[in-house]
């Protein structure tokens, strides 16, 4: 039978997330480092990614029927993504056991991390499980299995096709990390609940999705707040352009070292940093934005590997970090911007990195830096190779398929 006519109050669904739109812009507009227009479009902008990635994840917060998805890429960014990083999620439930089958790509690395709870601007989601695939039995197709769930015997704990899930188990990550965009190919992933293999989820209710509408309003509110505050977190007290020792990545990535810090640079002035190739499987450095997101980095080079970098006569890779371009291959852009996030990341590591293999930095005015950065004229490129540089880019990024 029709019904005519609305059913139930026009507007109780929406008007939580009406009210969350208003109170993001205000936290926008307000935020400590947005000072002129050019801030707040930058902010407003990166607002529509974060509305998109939160309906992305909460249309797939149905816990019956886990899927792996993307809700971090150039336009859903958060939480300094990597740019050279497939990141995907599933969400998980207690008591219920699971399985991932998936087959091996050709890139750098291919990590798992089960977290518990989620960020905010107080707390930090805690990580209960994190390793790479050589913790896995893959096959000479690549393709691999395994499954996690509730602790079922003693030795599960050492059982490398099983992964324990303790209870607060919420979601698991996968990450797959590129060094070279052109050459290296993504592999797949699947997971399945093996209790509800072969049922359906639930039908839609409307009680379902005015829970759906609130949650999605907090969490767009809250997703703002808390990677506003994270470099707070992480830098604290360390000063402007100055990046620490490499040490272990903070989150439980036991495979992952990282060096961090904020540049601020004036419109004359550049930052040059050099770091030896450190010999493993993945090394990057990447700008990111106050808001802790990576900086566009499909139509600019605002990232490069190790294999991306041109590495110098003297075994080192000399990075220029400015906003003015210096014609050399190893230009990371800063957009613009006067200040922001800066790090190091070196993946799928046997041994700690020591600070010997870590950064040194050094700012100097702009035109000096013939004098000052190593193997200047090695790294000399003209504006049309510059061009190429960028379309190579382009073109790897399409073919790699992140959208």
């Amino acid at each position: 039978m029709a019904v005519s006519g609305p059913v139930g109050e026009v507007g109780r669904a929406t008007e939580p997330l009406a009210k969350a739109l208003a109170e993001a812009e205000e936290i926008i507009r307000s935020a400590p480092h947005v000072h002129t227009e050019e801030d707040v479009a930058e902010g407003l902008d990166y607002l529509m990614g974060t509305i998109r990635g939160a309906i992305e994840t909460g249309q797939h917060r149905g816990r019956s029927h886990p899927q792996l998805f993307q809700a971090t890429g150039p336009y859903t960014k958060m939480g300094l993504d990597n740019p050279d990083t497939l990141y995907f999620y599933a969400n998980l439930t207690d008591g219920a056991e699971y399985e991932i089958e998936g087959r091996r790509g050709t890139t750098a690395d291919l990590s798992f991390q089960v977290m518990a709870g989620t960020y905010s601007a107080d707390e930090r989601a805690a990580s209960h499980a994190a390793f790479d695939d050589r913790a896995l039995e893959i096959d000479a197709d690549g393709r691999y299995r395994f499954r996690l769930g509730p602790a079922r015997y003693d030795d599960d704990e050492g059982d490398a096709g099983y992964v324990v899930l303790h209870p607060g188990s919420s979601m698991i990550a996968v990450r797959e990390v590129y060094s070279d965009w052109s050459r290296e190919e993504a592999g797949s992933a699947i997971i399945r609940r093996l209790d509800t293999v072969g049922t359906a989820p639930e039908p839609v209710t409307l009680a379902r999705q005015e829970k759906f509408y609130a949650k999605l309003a907090e969490a767009l509110v809250g997703r703002l707040r808390t990677w506003l505050a994270f470099p707070a977190w992480f830098f604290g007290d360390q000063a402007r352009n100055t990046l620490n020792e490499p040490r272990q990545t903070p989150g439980g990535l036991t495979t992952q070292f990282s060096s961090a810090g904020v540049f601020e640079l004036g419109p004359d002035e550049a930052m040059v940093i050099s770091v030896p190739v450190a010999g493993v499987p993945y090394q990057g450095f990447q700008l990111g934005s106050m808001w802790y997101a990576s900086l566009e980095y499909v139509h600019h080079q605002t990232s490069l590997t190790a294999d991306q970098a041109h590495v110098t006569s003297d075994g080192l890779i000399h990075l220029v970090v400015s906003g003015r371009d210096p014609g050399l291959a190893n230009w990371v852009e800063t957009l613009g911007r006067r200040e922001g996030i800066m790090q190091f990341r070196w993946q799928r590591v046997g041994d700690p990195i020591t600070p010997e293999l870590g950064p040194t930095v050094k700012v100097v005015p702009f035109e000096r830096l013939a004098d000052e950065v190593p193997g200047y004229e090695e790294l000399r490129v003209t504006p049309g190779q510059w061009r190429e540089r960028i379309a190579a880019r382009q073109d790897a990024f399409a073919r790699r398929g992140l959208s």
